[in-house]
């Protein structure tokens, strides 16, 4: 969700890629989440940081602490840090399980306009 606000937001003057230390695919749950803000990112695809290992970024920005501790190195980083609520561990009806991932979207969205949009990003792997 983050690489997707951060492309829709800022996408004429930044690049961000999203990768996980344990990939395990798109959640429908956060494209139906995006969907209703008007992003699309049911063509995302889950990939793993090692396809980013070598990279250098001007940031790294890790959105669970989990991530935060695995996080390898990548030369040339600032790393930003804000620990999100993982949506793939939600549980509950379809529903209940959409409005916990609304929420997750809306703070992700509040953080990158108050944090991530006043710094000058190149460009970010979310992790």
């Amino acid at each position: 969700m983050a690489e997707g606000f951060l492309n829709a937001l800022k996408g004429e003057g930044y690049e961000a890629f999203s990768a996980g230390i344990e990939p395990s695919g798109v959640n429908p749950y956060a494209v139906k989440a995006m969907a209703e803000t008007g992003i699309d990112i049911s063509t995302h695809r889950s990939k793993s940081i090692e396809e980013f290992r070598g990279e250098s970024f001007d940031y790294v920005v890790t959105v669970c602490d989990r991530a935060k501790e695995a996080c390898p190195f990548f030369p040339g980083e600032r790393i930003l840090h804000k620990d999100f609520k993982d949506p793939s561990e939600f549980k509950g009806t379809k529903s209940e399980i959409l409005e916990k991932v609304r929420e997750v979207r809306d703070e992700i969205k509040d953080w990158i306009d108050k944090t991530l949009i006043k710094t000058d990003l190149r460009a970010s792997p979310f992790l």
